[in-house]
């Protein structure tokens, strides 16, 4: 047992160490994490749930996989026992969250949250269970507040430490304009915190200074401060910027189960492991052993298949996944000529570069890694976009542009 442990008024179970486990997968930073495992073990002793918060403003009419990400963590704290409570912020909205702005964001009308909000939990439902899902909306005490209240509220947060916020200081130096009403969105959304009596709210990384707010006016009220979970924001399916459907690198959740999959596959075999981490439910020994495979030469499609089943059957279904594989397969194989050369080659696990300049689709490794770039080069169908892929032992399919086809036969 550490000292920290010791010194809790509750014991540390194997199942509070566990839960402990749980909280930290995959997460960017708990904080402060001594405070979460005595929350965990006084929770344990007592039988009493922890209030564990996530608010989402209805800002877009659908979810795409990368909110899901805060959602799965969610899933995986309520699957212990513990309260979720599904915030919408109604209210909120109409602000605009500033986070990561270098412009002030336009506030929504009343008519377009409104409408955005009715499919917000039917497809968050997806992923958490809504037998056991608390769902609120911050105009329940934030329109009670009144000028009086807001004026109160504000005068527990200093200026000072509001421009201490990394996207403020940015604007204020560079003399960007600094609406008023930015100041009060981390001021509201941490007295969401105060009104729920929130013991953990989770967000994106970008929200951080967010959810230390609500942490701070907890204090200023005389409650217990709630503690703070990060998860990294997903990259989306170029694999540089965040998932956004501004940006077009996104998967929504209600997508086509085809169209679902067939967007799984295309992300690149260096993604695909922080998508396991992020988006699976397989456990962290699972996902390192299939990592071990990969990396002894099996090849890496078939772990991608793996994880598009997953995130397609959990917002499908089982047979929707199958069908959708399938569907995949006939595609990727529909353009392949009848007769193309057969190619016998040695030394798996190959890199794609070392692969198509032995295959001869390629008259250099400099040349086959230029086609990459280009995204020109498929293998068993999916565009390959990492430079360093290894193949492994067994027969693929390789396509260079659009005329240059070689069935493969690779051995160890």
């Amino acid at each position: 047992m550490s000292v920290s442990e010791t010194a809790l008024p509750h014991p540390v179970t194997d199942r509070v160490r566990a839960a402990l486990a749980v909280s930290q997968r995959g997460c960017d930073e708990l904080l402060p994490e001594g405070e979460w495992l005595a929350k965990l073990a006084r929770s344990e002793a007592s039988g009493v749930p922890l209030r564990i918060k996530l608010g989402l403003d209805p800002t877009a009419p659908d979810i795409h996989i990368g909110h899901t990400v805060v959602l799965n963590k969610m899933r995986q704290l309520q699957d212990l026992g513990h309260t979720v409570i599904f915030l919408i912020g109604d209210f909120t909205s109409m602000i605009g969250d500033p986070s990561g702005r270098n412009t002030t964001r336009p506030p929504l009308t009343r008519e377009q949250i409104e409408a955005n909000a009715q499919t917000y939990y039917r497809q968050a439902s997806l992923v958490l269970d809504p037998e056991k899902t608390e769902i609120r909306y911050n105009s329940e005490w934030s329109d009670a507040l009144g000028a009086r209240g807001m004026i109160q509220l504000a005068a527990k947060y200093t200026l000072a430490r509001m421009l201490e916020r990394d996207d403020f200081t940015k604007r204020f130096k560079a003399g960007s304009p600094i609406s008023v009403h930015e100041l009060l969105y981390p001021l509201m959304q941490g007295y969401d915190s105060v009104a729920l009596k929130s013991d953990l709210e989770l967000g994106g990384t970008d929200q951080k200074f967010n959810l230390l707010v609500g942490r701070a006016l907890q204090v200023e009220y005389g409650q217990e401060p709630q503690c703070v979970l990060t998860m990294p924001l997903l990259e989306g399916l170029d694999g540089v910027e965040k998932m956004s459907k501004s940006k077009g690198n996104y998967i929504g959740i209600t997508e086509e189960p085809n169209t679902m999959f067939a967007k799984v596959l295309s992300v690149s075999d260096t993604l695909m492991w922080k998508w396991f981490t992020l988006l699976s439910f397989r456990s962290e020994a699972e996902i390192a052993a299939l990592r071990r495979e990969v990396e002894a030469g099996r090849n890496p499609k078939d772990a991608k298949v793996l994880l598009a089943k997953e995130i397609t059957a959990r917002f499908h279904s089982a047979a929707a996944a199958e069908a959708a594989e399938q569907d995949f397969q006939r595609r990727a194989s529909g353009g392949v000529p009848d007769e193309i050369p057969e190619v016998a080659l040695s030394g798996a696990p190959l890199t794609i570069g070392a692969l198509l300049k032995q295959a001869g689709l390629a008259p250099s490794t400099s040349e086959a890694l230029r086609l990459v770039d280009q995204g020109g080069v498929r293998v068993d169908g999916a565009v390959v976009s990492d430079k360093a892929l290894k193949l492994g032992a067994g027969t693929l399919v390789v396509q260079v542009g659009k005329r240059k086809f070689a069935r493969v036969t690779l051995s160890a």
